[in-house]
């Protein structure tokens, strides 16, 4: 081979390695297309690029409705006006008398509870111009009133009757509404029912009561029994040593039936309780005696026709320990009685029996005795709150000599007494209340004069310092505020969910007394706090007065337990 044929060789392979596909005469195979149809099938889409541009305008769709509603929430849809409630207001009426009557709902439905009581005057406030012969009634006169919870300003006004004997809120259907109502029994003669958020009557009834009577309190709510969906009410009266049971429709307040009589004696008090087995019982307690008479009874009683109505039933345990005919229930224990309380329990609600000596918890199906703790001379109705966690205590107040009280809080599943404090205090002086915490247990406020030195107790009259304590310190007080005023109603309240912890005060002379100046007054815990005084129960080392005050600053609050 001559040197001229190495560079054509060389050339042959060097093609081959840029056309690997070419054969050798140098054409494509056959297998491709030519050029304008390799080009017409690469234009040609394919399901996957299809699929892809959808994806692309989904997201770019979806982006752009986020993108609307933002704007719209942000700039269009105006957000929900919070109200700004005042820290501290006071409402006060000159030449006035009141009444023991405070309840606390919302009543201008802005999310704010609001305060509903009752003054007695000729005129009602110049916020409305109303007066007693607006609804025919003879001055002076009881109106009902219902002011802002943030601001203290006049919701509604209305005269109702010209004294009033009982009133109750939170009544459930009353006038065949869905929204509860208020009852007011007046004198003379006279049942109303209002509506809270107005102050429109939604019916009004003379009773029949009779003459020379007392309205035993509180009311019998009951379930429907004329037939007409809606819960009726069931009043007790005493006109001597006789007592007599009234039933009344929730929707329109007429009789039902005429009346059922008892003789129980003078002034008993009563509880309505519900077994496990969903039978209504009605105990009542005299001087020293506790009584039970089934829902059924009292209304065959007050109707003279036998109740074939499956809710009116009786229960087979009860009806053994109530003893026929006389319906006395037997006790362990004696002793003057002073109260019937409901005590939430486990399983079901048990009966709490507060006597002159002691107080006894009843097991709500079987009325054995659970516990027994010494509480003598009991001054008010007793209070629930939780001194540890999730755990219900009950708050007792007992005399314990001249001006004299002790503070005691109890377990309500042994009998338990977890702590106590001896105070000073003046005769009348407003029952505890509470509130909740978000630790899951509650502060407790009370009313009275602590000494730290037992010997200081003396004749003089106590003052009313209001003290409010917080298991997490069992040993610090805090003095919040005092007045020097007749205090009528006193509560503490949570004016908005788990927030605006708050007390109201009722202040003036009653209906007994002559006309005066009367106040109504709403405090925020946190504005007595910051100025409050320290009281150590036990001188300790540790945390300064400041940051005690900061801590209980600080708290939080629960709407729900």
């Amino acid at each position: 081979m001559n040197s001229d044929e190495y560079p054509v060789m060389d050339n042959k392979n060097l093609e081959a390695e840029i056309h690997p596909l070419k054969n050798e005469d140098g054409k494509a195979p056959d297998n491709h297309e030519n050029c304008a149809e390799k080009a017409a099938l690469c234009r040609k889409p394919t399901r996957l690029s299809q699929l892809s541009r959808w994806r692309t305008a989904a997201f770019f769709l979806s982006l752009f409705l986020c993108l609307i509603v933002v704007f719209a929430f942000s700039f269009i849809i105006p957000c929900p006006v919070r109200p700004v409630s005042q820290r501290t207001w006071n409402r006060k009426y000159d030449r006035a008398v009141t009444y023991k009557f405070l309840a606390v709902e919302d009543v201008n439905e802005d999310k704010v509870q609001d305060v509903i009581f009752v003054f007695k005057d000729t005129n009602g406030s110049s916020s409305f111009n109303r007066s007693c012969s607006d609804e025919g009634l003879s001055a002076p006169c009881a109106f009902v009133a219902a002011v802002s919870g943030t601001n203290g300003s006049t919701l509604w006004e209305r005269p109702v009757t010209e004294d009033l004997l009982w009133m109750e809120c939170a009544i459930e259907q009353l006038g065949g509404a869905q929204s509860p109502g208020c009852l007011v029994i007046g004198n003379p003669e006279l049942l109303t029912a209002i509506n809270p958020h107005t102050g429109e009557v939604r019916w009004r009834q003379f009773n029949s009561f009779g003459a020379n009577y007392t309205v035993v309190t509180p009311l019998v709510k009951i379930p429907d029994v004329d037939g007409d969906g809606v819960q009726d009410v069931m009043i007790f009266i005493t006109a001597g040593d006789e007592t007599k049971s009234f039933i009344y429709s929730g929707k329109n307040g007429e009789q039902i039936g005429t009346s059922g009589r008892l003789s129980l004696g003078a002034r008993p008090g009563y509880l309505m309780h519900v077994t496990k087995t969903g039978s209504y019982y009605v105990l009542f307690n005299t001087v020293n005696s506790l009584y039970g008479y089934s829902l059924k009874d009292l209304y065959s009683m007050a109707t003279g026709m036998e109740s074939k109505l499956t809710s009116l039933k009786q229960d087979s345990q009860w009806e053994k320990k109530v003893e026929s005919p006389t319906h006395h229930i037997p006790l362990l224990s004696s002793g003057d009685i002073h109260y019937l309380v409901k005590v939430p329990g486990k399983s079901g609600e048990n009966i709490l029996v507060v006597k002159s000596d002691m107080a006894e918890l009843l097991d709500g199906q079987t009325l054995n005795s659970l516990w027994t703790v010494n509480a003598s001379h009991i001054l008010s109705e007793p209070v629930f709150g939780y001194y540890t966690p999730d755990v219900l205590h009950i708050v007792l107040e007992s005399g314990v000599g001249p001006n004299r009280k002790k503070i005691m809080i109890v377990e309500g599943g042994s009998g338990a007494v977890h702590w106590e404090l001896e105070l000073n205090s003046r005769a009348g002086s407003p029952r505890p209340a509470t509130l909740n915490t978000a630790d899951h247990r509650s502060t407790f406020l009370f009313w009275g004069e602590y000494q730290a030195e037992a010997n200081e107790t003396g004749s003089k009259v106590a003052l009313q310092n209001l003290y409010l304590f917080h298991p997490s310190y069992p040993n610090v007080l805090l003095e919040l505020n005092n007045s020097p005023d007749r205090i009528v109603a006193f509560d503490a309240v949570l004016f908005e969910r788990s927030r605006h912890a708050c007390y109201v005060l009722l202040t003036g002379p009653q209906s007994s007394k002559g006309p005066g100046w009367l106040s109504v007054t709403k405090r925020k815990l946190k504005e007595d706090i910051a100025d409050s005084r320290v009281t150590w129960l036990s001188q300790v080392a540790g945390d300064s007065e400041q940051y005690i005050r900061d801590r209980f600053f600080r708290m939080r609050f629960s709407s729900q337990m």
